[in-house]
């Protein structure tokens, strides 16, 4: 399962914010990156129990219906308080508390005693004749006492990465990608597919 230089990847997303640290990510590779929403592709239901899972179904989709090699990620943050919530619900939890904004406040005032999160994230690469693999990567940190930065997308303003001070929001995309949890998972997929 080895990608070439020129080779069209389909990245399964409709979230602008995903495309764009995805392409930044790949641009060393050479791949000609398009989003499905470009391609029309429907987005599958992500009903998997995990974040494995919901990648496996929106890349094994993407690449089904476009005949190319796809990508996808699943991703969310999960918060010790909460016993691991929001999770695989995160933009869903996000959606039912009216954005994001509503969200972050409600996780704030539930973590005052214990304020541990982690991001989750789970790539998976998947073929048009339905061969897949998947990798997981996870950014340890704490939830802020309120939001900071104007950086990042969903709740990057509220995780605070382990040995940082400031938030996803504030350390910029350099860093970010050095420490985040898509980062250590798009490492992963490079080191199999590429290296």
């Amino acid at each position: 399962m080895r990608l070439d230089r020129g080779q069209r990847l389909v990245i399964a997303t409709h979230n602008a914010g995903k495309l764009a640290e995805f392409a930044r990510l790949l641009a060393p590779f050479g791949l000609d990156c398009v989003a499905s929403g470009t391609l029309g592709l429907v987005a599958p239901i992500e009903d998997a129990p995990d974040f494995a899972g919901n990648a496996r179904i929106k890349a094994m989709a993407a690449a089904q219906a476009s005949g190319s090699w796809a990508l996808a990620d699943d991703s969310g943050l999960l918060v010790a308080a909460l016993a691991g919530a929001p999770g695989v619900r995160s933009a869903r939890f996000a959606d039912e508390a009216g954005g994001y904004t509503q969200a972050m406040a409600k996780i704030i005032a539930t973590t005052r005693s214990d304020n541990h999160a982690a991001f989750a994230c789970a790539i998976c690469l998947a073929g048009p004749a339905g061969q897949s693999a998947t990798y997981i990567g996870y950014c340890h940190g704490t939830i802020a006492d309120a939001p900071r930065g104007i950086g990042g997308f969903g709740y990057d303003p509220i995780f605070i990465p382990l040995g940082q001070s400031e938030t996803f929001a504030e350390i910029g995309k350099a860093r970010k990608a050095a420490i985040s949890h898509r980062g250590r998972a798009l490492r992963q997929f490079v080191a199999a597919h590429f290296v």
